[in-house]
């Protein structure tokens, strides 16, 4: 235990609390007040202003009282406490990419695949009962039907996806359950009562196809069944053999039926804080003080109650996970590193990182009309197979390190990106904590999980189970527990003792009984296979698209990284919020976004952070 860790985790859990509190109810009470009709409606809205502006003073005070603390216990700490998680576990790794269902990526790929159209699933052992099992994978049988037309599950899909499929709130309503969707990606509606409409898994070529039609993309309306297809082996060899040799969970769910923000903040806090879509920037920066806080704090504050040692490494000048509140940019310089940086550091025997948080390179964001292309975050737009190097470069660099016996790599996926998956997705424990309404778009209640997605337990604490007489056997263990998001941070809590941050992870089912081997185990892979070869060539980096790319209006998945940017902006400048807020405000095109994020990205490269990181070449020909 650390006192002083402890003490200064109190105090901060208890200003979250105490802020997410006031910002609610002043929000509500805004919400609840304000009309065009009485004489004085901007009252209300002043009102709002001022509980926002008292949540900021109160995290001040707070935020200094809880470092004094921490500081005037240092020494004691540092004398008794403990820095080093106990059990066999001291490195956990969670590496998280980007939009992929289960079916799309694991359903196909673990099997077999007929020299026909058929395919069959993959055999293994069940994780629990210890007996023989298929992975839950799909079925030829299994359709979508459009304008008359039957499309199929089929073996083989786009190694780049001609079109991004849709994945915001009521996109995802569309897939699940045929709700009908206006208006546009950046301010979609949808009709929602409050509980979500009965699941049939029969839109989902619906909405691809009214995406493809909206941009008048040819070769996306050409191969509509593109959506119901499925990776083979052959395509993803990589993931796909880590899936047989170790654990595939196959009814691991994202954490809500929507996009990325939301669900990778569960990731990291078992809540959204209420966030149901994808926030706007202005939207951001205007009603958050130092990026998204939760009630209960991140995973990243618990670690520090127990002095417990963190890093992110990522591939992207702009990680997601930098828009968390306390995310200052002096904590990023201490721990934040390039990806290119992994392999090194955990050659180093004082590696001392119990928790490991791996964001990917998210490709042409800077460029080339933003189009995503030539990262390694398997965003459906870019080749599959450079995040197929990234998954090889990760494992490779924690088995061929000193701290692989004492290692867990989880991979999953932070959301199925608008690819069908045939699973239902079951209903959800709502976190329970404070949110914020301002951020609620759609009233959604978060008692509805999302689309499956895939998720593969790496160690070699993952026992070899090679029973003899089962036949067809090519998987290792396969686990049919449900999982979900908050099964990441349930999982990690229990191994290092730490206190559940919501409801939401506090009921999750963890998987830490696929770590039951006796020994570690000597028979796991140095070496992954190459990943295929796509054919995918990147050009060179250059300037952005002058032409028609680059008056696209902007796409949620771009706004992302406009949101991470104007967070930095306003922590480099902490004066100028209204200046940041109008500037964003006149952010509506590609072109738009590239101006902006071509002006903050060289100031953080002026404080020592990494913005020019070398992502890991897919393939030894560089494409």
């Amino acid at each position: 235990m650390s006192p002083c860790g402890e003490i200064r985790y109190a105090i901060t859990r208890t200003r979250d609390k105490w802020c997410a509190q006031l910002v609610q109810a002043g929000s509500q009470w805004a919400k609840g007040n304000s009309s065009a009709d009485h004489p004085h409606p901007a009252v209300y809205w002043v009102v709002k202003l001022v509980c926002r502006l008292a949540a900021l003073v109160l995290r001040a005070v707070l935020t200094v009282t809880a470092y004094l603390v921490y500081w005037f216990l240092w020494i004691p700490c540092r004398v008794f406490g403990s820095t080093v998680p106990e059990g066999r576990i001291k490195h956990i790794f969670v590496l998280v990419l980007e939009n992929r269902s289960f079916d799309h990526m694991l359903g196909v790929s673990t099997g077999t695949v007929d020299a026909g159209p058929g395919f069959r699933p993959g055999v293994g052992v069940d994780a629990v009962s210890g007996r023989p099992t298929t992975v839950n994978g799909p079925s030829a049988s299994q359709t979508n039907t459009h304008d008359g037309q039957v499309f199929a599950v089929r073996a083989g899909a786009p190694f780049v996806m001609p079109v991004d499929p849709p994945h915001e709130f009521c996109d995802v309503q569309v897939q699940l359950a045929s709700v009908p969707i206006t208006g546009t990606p950046r301010n979609d509606r949808c009709g929602y009562g409050g509980s979500y409409p009965a699941i049939t898994l029969q839109g989902c070529v619906d909405n691809y196809a009214n995406q493809a039609a909206d941009e008048g993309n040819a070769a996306g309306l050409a191969d509509l069944g593109a959506v119901m297809a499925c990776l083979t082996p052959d395509q993803v060899p990589v993931i796909s053999m880590l899936a047989r040799e170790f654990a595939v969970c196959d009814n691991w769910f994202s954490a809500l039926p929507g996009p990325t923000w939301p669900n990778r903040f569960f990731l990291h806090a078992a809540t959204s804080g209420g966030l149901d879509h994808s926030p706007d920037p202005v939207e951001l920066v205007a009603s958050q003080v130092d990026g998204y806080e939760f009630e209960n704090g991140t995973i990243y504050d618990a670690l520090d109650s127990k002095e417990y040692d963190w890093q992110v490494y990522h591939g992207d000048a702009l990680p997601q996970v930098g828009a968390l509140a306390g995310m200052k940019l002096s904590v990023m310089l201490d721990h934040f590193h390039g990806l290119d940086e992994l392999a090194g550091d955990l050659q180093n025997q004082d590696f001392a990182a119990s928790y490991v948080f791996i964001e990917p390179s998210y490709g042409h964001v800077l460029s080339h009309g933003g189009n995503f292309q030539c990262g390694n975050s398997q965003h459906p737009n870019d080749d599959v197979t450079r995040g197929e190097a990234l998954i090889k470069y990760v494992y490779e660099s924690i088995r061929q390190s000193p701290h692989w016996e004492s290692s867990l790599l989880v991979i999953t996926y932070d959301e199925h990106g608008g690819f069908y998956d045939h699973v239902a997705p079951p209903a959800a424990v709502p976190p329970g904590d404070v949110t914020d309404p301002a951020h609620n778009r759609h009233g959604f209640r978060f008692d509805q999980l999302g689309v499956r997605v895939p998720a593969v337990i790496v160690s070699p604490w993952v026992p070899a189970v090679r029973p003899s007489g089962l036949e067809g056997q090519n998987c290792n263990l396969i686990d049919h527990t449900v999982y979900h998001h908050g099964s990441l941070l349930a999982s990690v809590e229990r191994l290092y003792h730490l206190p559940s941050l919501t409801r939401r992870d506090a009921g999750a089912n963890d998987f830490n009984h696929l770590l039951s081997a006796a020994e570690p185990r000597a028979d796991a892979p140095l070496t992954l296979p190459a990943p295929a070869d796509s054919g995918f060539t990147c050009g060179d980096e250059g300037p952005v698209d002058r032409q028609a790319s680059a008056d696209r209006p902007i796409s949620p998945t771009l706004q992302g990284f406009v949101q991470v940017a104007a967070l930095h902006d306003a922590r480099l400048h902490p004066a100028e919020r209204d200046r940041i807020v109008e500037q964003l405000r006149s952010v509506h095109t590609v072109r738009d976004a590239h101006t902006y994020l071509s002006q903050v990205t060289p100031q953080l490269a002026t404080l020592g952070l990494r913005t020019d990181i070398a992502a890991p070449s897919p393939r030894p020909d560089g494409r």
